[in-house]
């Protein structure tokens, strides 16, 4: 019999997550929240609902959590009617948030004090991956843990990996994000040079292409500096600076140098109080703009 599955954090990811866990048979139940993407099609295939952490951790086997960052994983597993006030022993927490990893280590070893086991498996791509259930996972924890969900992951994963440790599935998915958002952030200021200089972006976009600027992060733009579309990437400025400032988080508690990520932080930071609700592949025009000022 498939265990029954609590979800807390039903946003554009958590949504196509949970969608497909009751489409692949599992019992789900969801936390009510503001937040939270519509629940009718969710609750018209079976989906059972509760207010409280407390309440749907008691009546759930695994519980995953798809929430914004550390200070809200924090909150739902030890607030007050929090999920460890109500978790049972043995209880499974998947945590697919995107989270400073020494925090992430400190909610393992709380779960654990109250007789439960962690994962943390962050996640890549977009809301349409999610949906599709081909999201990557970046996991960490224990390898036999990891198996004994596997099944369950795969409903909305494409790829699952195993990062290590508890703690290193969240600094894998720093590590991507750093290199990910680094990246669109250094083309889309040379996109905007390319527009202030009469280079059209049909150009910038195949020169770079045919060589070394060619990759997953030019093609994310490419809508946008063609037809200003934003479905390469739906992803908002006001998260990537929350996952640089994670990143640089983490590099500094490591000692490790954050001169080009510090950077990055900076200009997203300036460009997210330029345009609050900015999708990053609007980051050239932002940028752009600055420029003529």
């Amino acid at each position: 019999m498939k265990k029954n599955v609590g979800m807390i954090g039903i946003g554009m990811m958590g949504h196509g997550i949970a969608s497909n866990v009751i489409k692949k048979g599992w019992p789900l139940a969801v936390l009510e929240h503001p937040g939270n993407q519509p629940l009718d099609a969710l609750k018209a295939a079976g989906a059972r609902t509760f207010q409280r952490p407390a309440d749907l951790a008691a009546a759930s086997d695994i519980i995953i959590l798809v929430l914004t960052g550390s200070p809200q994983v924090e909150a739902v597993l030890t607030g007050d009617g929090g999920v460890l006030q109500g978790m049972r022993p043995g209880t499974i927490v998947i945590d697919c948030s995107t989270a400073v990893p020494a925090s992430t280590q400190r909610m393992a070893k709380a779960v654990e004090g109250a007789g439960g086991r962690f994962l943390d498996t962050p996640m890549t791509r977009t809301p349409k991956e999610a949906a599709e259930g081909r999201l990557n996972l970046l996991v960490g924890g224990d390898a036999a843990l990891l198996e004994e969900c596997r099944a369950l992951l795969s409903c909305f994963a494409e790829n699952i990996t195993h990062a290590g440790p508890v703690g290193a599935g969240h600094s894998m998915k720093l590590l991507h994000n750093f290199v990910s958002l680094g990246f669109i952030t250094l083309l889309s200021e040379a996109a905007a040079c390319a527009a202030h200089h009469d280079v059209a972006p049909e150009v910038f976009l195949d020169v770079l292409g045919k060589g070394g600027g060619g990759g997953a992060a030019l093609e994310r733009v490419r809508p946008y500096l063609t037809a200003r579309d934003v479905s390469g990437l739906r992803f908002s400025i006001a998260n990537a600076c929350k996952d640089l400032g994670y990143y640089n988080t983490m590099a500094a508690d490591g000692g490790c140098d954050t001169a080009v990520a510090a950077a990055v932080q900076a200009t997203l930071e300036r460009a997210n109080r330029e345009a609050p609700q900015a999708l990053m592949p609007e980051l050239s025009d932002i940028l752009a703009k600055r420029q003529h000022r």
